[in-house]
């Protein structure tokens, strides 16, 4: 009775291809979401609707269209696939027409339908999913900047199950295998990117995309963007920005000259541009000896060819600024060329998002003997918290078409959340 079942049951896919397909897909792509949801985002309700959105994407797109093109029209394109799949092996190696075939299959598969129709139609779902009110064109020109890394990306895993599909697979059976490796691999990244909320939906999909991004929950205020002048209040606290011809030991002779003074050094950055030695440091001191310190930087002789200026710090008013909600840190490395860091701080201020700390420096690559350009942004957010999933997805969209707009070779992207 029970093998009598089984047999009846096998013969399901072989009778109904069409609805087999359909039918796993929509499931493959509802518990791929349901996966990511509860693994990656490690949600407490699940989001019904998203699930629906991507179970629909499974259903239409991953079982119909794809299956439309893998067996009617691949079919009709290479009439020997069918044949060619259920050969053994050893037949198959001596038949070069029908390998010929089978990559024929696989170059129109991953250079054709994922570039041209697959990658758009998904980014546009993931749009329906994560906005109220989807903008096609932002997200089609995001995809554009991510093209190349997505591809690259596509095809470590898909070329070489491509390829086992066409060759192996009976022509009921391409679907299922493309769903059973889509829910394999995104096992996989959900295991390698928990955490990682701001790609989640492409997990869905089993895709990684362009940029790196990662949800980290800490403190802004104490831990991630820790100014001086706003943690030690019962200190005073100066900038000493200084700039003269450089010479051996000014660092030593400044640094001599603040201790003696009674002052703590924390944040600074002292470089040699050119042949001027350029310093800009903030100083921590005691009430008591702020004015012996100033003092003795204005007055110390050795120090009169640096040009040394003080000025003092005081904290952010506490009735007129609120507390960070979001923290943002970006670090971008591409070839150097002009408008870079106009293009970077564009973005930033459209955004609305408030620079806290910004570095830019040159670097020689020995692999390729060019200039690049190196930039280091923490920016905040008063207005954006995480929930808020438009506005953030919005944000992050913007940020990741500058990879294609610069030529970035790393777009890595922390956005940092305040503990509640």
């Amino acid at each position: 009775m029970a093998s009598t079942t089984l047999r009846q049951l096998s013969k399901i896919p072989i009778k109904y291809p069409l609805s087999f397909g359909i039918t796993i897909s929509t499931a493959k792509t509802s518990f791929s979401d349901l996966l990511v949801q509860k693994v990656v985002e490690q949600r407490e309700e699940i989001d019904w609707r998203r699930n629906a959105a991507f179970a629909t994407f499974g259903c239409f797109y991953l079982g119909g269209v794809q299956y439309a093109l893998y067996v009617p029209i691949f079919g009709r394109i290479f009439p020997n696939a069918a044949s060619f799949a259920a050969k053994s092996l050893k037949d198959k190696v001596k038949d070069v027409k029908g390998m010929a075939a089978c990559l024929g299959q696989v170059f129109l598969d991953q250079m054709v339908h994922h570039p041209l129709f697959y990658f758009p139609a998904f980014y546009c779902t993931k749009e329906i999913v994560v906005s109220n009110n989807p903008d096609f064109g932002r997200v089609l020109r995001e995809y554009r900047a991510n093209m190349m890394e997505d591809l690259l990306a596509l095809w470590k895993i898909w070329v070489p199950s491509t390829l086992v599909n066409f060759a192996f697979m009976p022509m009921w059976g391409r679907i299922p295998w493309v769903a059973g490796t889509s829910l394999l691999w995104t096992c996989i990244l959900s295991a390698m990117r928990g955490g990682d909320v701001a790609h989640s939906e492409d997990l869905v999909g089993g895709n990684v995309t362009g940029a790196t991004m990662k949800i980290i929950n800490e403190s802004i205020g104490e831990k991630f963007y820790t100014c001086p002048a706003d943690l030690d209040p019962t200190l005073s606290h100066v900038c000493v920005s200084a700039s003269g011809p450089d010479r051996v030991g000014w660092v030593s002779l400044l640094a001599k000259s603040i201790e003696e003074g009674g002052g703590n050094v924390t944040h600074s950055k002292m470089v040699r541009l050119g042949q001027e030695f350029t310093v800009l440091m903030h100083v921590s001191v005691s009430p008591e000896k702020h004015r012996q310190l100033v003092r003795l930087l204005r007055d110390e002789q050795e120090l009169e060819e640096l040009n040394v200026k003080i000025s003092s710090l005081t904290r952010r008013e506490t009735g007129l600024y609120a507390r960070p909600t979001l923290g943002i840190r970006i670090h971008c490395v591409g070839e150097d060329r002009p408008g870079m860091l106009a293009k970077i701080a564009s973005i930033i201020s459209e955004k609305n998002l408030s620079v806290e700390d910004l570095t830019t420096e040159l670097r020689y690559n020995k692999q390729n003997g060019r200039r690049d350009f190196v930039v280091n942004v923490d920016c905040t957010s008063q207005e954006i918290e995480l929930k808020d999933e438009d506005k953030l997805h919005a944000i992050l969209g913007d940020l990741e078409t500058l990879k294609g707009d610069l030529g970035l070779e790393i777009l890595d992207i922390r956005v940092h959340q305040e503990l509640s």
